[in-house]
């Protein structure tokens, strides 16, 4: 065992490096959205499988409307409507145009199709009028223009969203295989902890972390599964860390991390596994236990709720996204100006809960003296956003950032420009 506290950068690096990605499985296309392909698929026919319109209106050859003007309007013979989903077996022949609808085949001898609103009507109910030339392939969708039979639509490691999932439609997948989404066991430790629906007695309180922590998951794309409260004991410590290795892919605990008189968190580990880590230099959030538990990655996770939340998001999240596929697993970073003075402790990294907003046109900045003109132009105010205990979820509610504060630093002035985590985004980058 190791009370080494290691920096984040470092620790983050050493967590993730136990983790690896699961196996793959197959699900059903309507189940795929948000996954990761675990296989290149390629298509089994041309898309568009015909040349087709890309607009209601009426199909022709080009040439025969190549000298019309306004002065000289040309009209040419209707002699067929098609519909979407229907066919023409004929071939259009000089002055003839077809009347089609998009998404409908192309007819024979057409090259061009021009919609509804260039038209107007002629002085016969069979035909149709041109005033003015266009030029051949105008609003016709290709065979084969987004994918040709034989290549490749999506490559394993690809994220799956909406259009993917239509690319996959396009081409065939009813079954789509995908990685793996890990089942993440979620355990709180402590005597006080009661069942939310309960009203908490002198010395109690409700188990929000068990539920905070299981909606972390859930929106990381992991299943869940959440154990009861564990008393604060060695014995009912192990049993339970025992059990989720055997029924989860990873395990999260909160509590019991410290070095309190009933903090087993690390022994347990120690007995079951291994333990890799147990402090990092970082606020909130100091104490995180790390290790292996029956060769399945742990993360004990600090009591106080914000703490807990934090950690889960840093280091958990990516770990879920890992397993399941995912290449990209950090939250975009953008920088803003601060527009307060901050004040921290040197040698540790700080996590401070903020809001990020644009910055009003007519309003200042307020740049300190050092700030240069580049700093003074940022579009992005920062503020943090009320009381920082470690103890306290209404901050984070209201946050849609997390500033990031250097180690090296101690006082922060107004203007600086500073690192923030967007907690509001989902877009990720590579780590």
């Amino acid at each position: 065992m190791t009370h080494t506290s290691l920096s984040f950068d470092r620790a983050l690096k050493r967590w993730l490096s136990t983790i690896e990605r699961l196996d793959p499985e197959t699900v059903l296309l309507d189940e795929s959205l948000g996954r990761i392909l675990a296989a290149d698929l390629s298509s089994d026919i041309d898309v568009s499988p015909f040349d087709n319109s890309a607009m209601d209106g009426f199909a022709l050859r080009a040439r025969d409307i190549a000298k019309a003007s306004p002065a000289t309007p040309i009209d040419l013979e209707v002699v067929t409507c098609i519909a979407a989903g229907d066919y023409w077996e004929g071939t259009l022949q000089a002055r003839q145009a077809a009347r089609i609808m998009t998404g409908a085949p192309l007819p024979a001898g057409a090259d061009i199709v021009v919609k509804v609103e260039d038209t107007t009507k002629a002085d016969s109910d069979q035909h149709v009028r041109f005033s003015s030339a266009a030029s051949r392939g105008l609003n016709i969708r290709l065979r084969g223009e987004e994918i040709k039979a034989g290549e490749r639509v999506l490559a394993s490691g690809e994220y799956l969203g909406p259009a993917a999932v239509g690319l996959l439609a396009a081409t065939g997948y009813v079954q789509v295989p995908v990685f793996r989404q890990p089942t993440v066991a979620i355990i709180s430790t402590g005597e006080e902890l009661i069942p939310v629906g309960d009203t908490p007695t002198r010395g109690k309180i409700r188990n929000s972390n068990s539920h905070s922590l299981a909606a972390q998951a859930q929106a990381a794309g992991a299943r869940v599964r959440q154990y009861a409260s564990i008393p604060d004991t060695l014995e009912d410590t192990v049993a339970t860390f025992r059990q989720a290795s055997t029924e989860c892919d990873i395990i999260i605990s909160s509590g019991g991390v410290s070095v309190g008189d009933f903090d087993f968190v690390e022994e347990a580990v120690q007995s079951l596994g291994d333990l890799h880590f147990s402090t990092v230099k970082m606020r909130p959030g100091k104490p995180q236990v790390t290790g292996m538990i029956n060769k399945l990655p742990f993360f004990g996770l600090p009591g106080n709720p914000t703490s807990a939340y934090l950690g889960f998001e840093l280091f958990v999240r990516p770990a879920i996204l890992k397993m399941a596929g995912h290449t990209r697993l950090q939250r975009p970073v953008q920088t803003a100006v601060l527009s307060h003075d901050i004040k921290k402790r040197q040698g540790l990294r700080y996590f401070m809960r903020g809001r990020v907003r644009l910055a009003d046109i007519q309003e200042p900045a307020e740049p300190s003296s050092s700030a240069n003109a580049q700093d003074r132009a940022h579009s992005h105010l920062v503020q943090v956003t009320g009381n920082q205990s470690s103890a306290l979820l209404g901050s984070l509610h209201e946050a849609n950032c997390l500033l990031v504060l250097p180690e090296e630093e101690t006082e922060l002035k107004a203007g600086t420009v500073v690192k923030c985590i967007r907690l509001d985004m989902e877009e990720r980058v590579e780590l």
